[in-house]
């Protein structure tokens, strides 16, 4: 008798803790009770609700079947059951719970709500509508059957029914969590920058301290081009989180774009310190390979570009990046096959005809230097770069009409260049230079005739 008395005690005790979110000490409690009596039904729902809230979905799911084995048909249990199966993304499972509930049960709309937001996790969209209006006959103001539509819809691309959907969340429950959110996320995909943000801040007011939430309103106002702000929003997730990555690597992506690529390195260093290697954080390898072409460290860069360009083969930036770099280091020939990527791509890329000119160049290839920087000039008619390069192919092939008109075409495009003034001074040099090294040539080879 006294061992049944304190498995109650327990329970009242578990319960308690239950209401200050001790979770973990109610659990505790549950299982000293259920030690003295196992075959309570209740107290094994109970504890399937713990397991969730300590986000151990598996033994939740366990506690609910050993419930229902004990007392089949309870409706509620049942519905937790499938709640959890979808938790898990056990779909096919949480539909065969909550059509089993709809059977016994066929005025119970959760049974028809719940199947809403399966059938759209699933792409079974049709169902999924076909849901929500058997629920609407039951209960036309579910808020969690407008929100689950919702979603469906979003997933669809009509995003503008969804905030429809949403706003009718909004209708019937002021506070409901997640909703505000999903409303400004729609609106952002839409491009409406402000009507997002507004929504953003009013589910910011209902959960305060989500991090995840507050770094997708930094991501939101760095997109508005608000940067200061952005880092302001991005350093304050910091304060809260010190490990979010996410959020110590947009800080990084500022610095970089304020120009700073040493206080971007010190960002991206850190999300490594954190135990990330930046796989799971897009275009980690392509901003820590910028910063370090940038601070001049190009044989380090070479290898996250790499790394870059070979989960991305298609991307421009990346495999521009990786040539510019690759060039630099005078890794001429691996440089060229990057510029030779681009153009295959974007076959009209001024930037990359230009460097894959400058490589040949230097590869001592004039010709098909000259070619290329000519390309890049059809592409870009003001490129002063590939004009400079221009006259310098035309130089080595003593090509000296031509060499001075595209000269001449760079200064009028850009007079106070001091580069292209400079080479104007020594244009004379250049030919004098071919002159004596062609004289020379000529000597040599007579001097080798009288030798024969």
């Amino acid at each position: 008798m006294n061992d049944w008395y304190e498995a109650e005690q327990r329970i009242e005790r578990a319960q308690q803790l239950s209401e200050s979110q001790r979770w973990a000490e109610a659990l505790g409690e549950i299982d000293a009770a259920l030690a003295i009596n196992p075959n309570n039904a209740s107290w094994h729902a109970q504890r399937g609700c713990l397991l969730e809230e300590l986000e151990r979905i598996e033994e939740a799911v366990d506690a609910y079947v050993t419930s229902l084995d004990l007392e089949p048909g309870d409706r509620d249990i049942s519905m937790a059951l499938g709640v959890a199966f979808a938790r898990l993304e056990r779909f096919t499972k949480a539909l065969e719970v909550f059509e089993g509930v709809a059977r016994s049960n066929a005025d119970f709309e959760p049974a028809y709500c719940h199947r809403i937001a399966v059938y759209a996790e699933l792409g079974l969209h049709d169902q999924a509508e076909q849901m929500f209006y058997l629920a609407q006959e039951l209960n036309d103001a579910c808020p969690h059957c407008f929100f689950h539509i919702g979603g469906s819809l979003a997933a669809r691309g009509d995003v503008d029914r969804a905030i429809f959907c949403w706003r009718r969340v909004l209708e019937l429950d002021p506070g409901y969590i997640g909703v505000n959110r999903q409303i400004a996320q729609a609106f952002r995909a839409k491009g409406a920058l402000e009507e997002a943000r507004a929504y953003f801040l009013s589910e910011v007011r209902n959960d305060p301290g989500n991090t995840d939430l507050l770094y997708e309103l930094a991501e939101l106002t760095l997109e508005a081009g608000q940067v200061a702000t952005a880092a302001a929003k991005f350093s304050h997730i910091l304060e809260l989180d010190p490990e979010h990555a996410e959020a110590r690597f947009a800080l990084g992506r500022i610095w970089l774009r304020r120009g700073q690529p040493d206080r971007a390195m010190e960002c991206f260093e850190a999300v490594r310190g954190q135990g990330e290697d930046g796989a799971d954080l897009p275009g980690f390898d392509l901003k820590v390979g910028e910063a370090l072409f940038r601070m001049g460290r190009f044989a380090e860069a070479s290898e996250p570009l790499e790394r870059a360009a070979e989960h991305e083969p298609a991307n421009v930036v990346v495999q521009m990046l990786l040539g510019n770099c690759l060039l630099a280091a005078k890794r001429l020939k691996a440089a060229v096959n990057c510029f030779r990527r681009v153009l295959a791509i974007d076959g009209n890329n001024a930037y990359a005809y230009h460097n894959l000119g400058v490589c040949l160049l230097q590869l001592g290839r004039h010709d098909a230097g000259l070619e290329h920087c000519l390309k890049a000039i059809l592409a870009k008619p003001d490129y002063g770069m590939a004009m400079y390069n221009a006259v310098i192919a035309y130089l080595h092939l003593a090509r000296w009409r031509e060499a001075k008109a595209m000269l001449r075409r760079a200064i009028r495009n850009d007079p106070a260049n001091e580069a292209l003034r400079r080479l104007a001074r020594r244009f004379w040099r250049h030919r004098l230079r071919h002159y004596i090294r062609k004289v020379g040539e000529s000597l040599r080879r007579a001097a080798g005739r009288s030798v024969a």
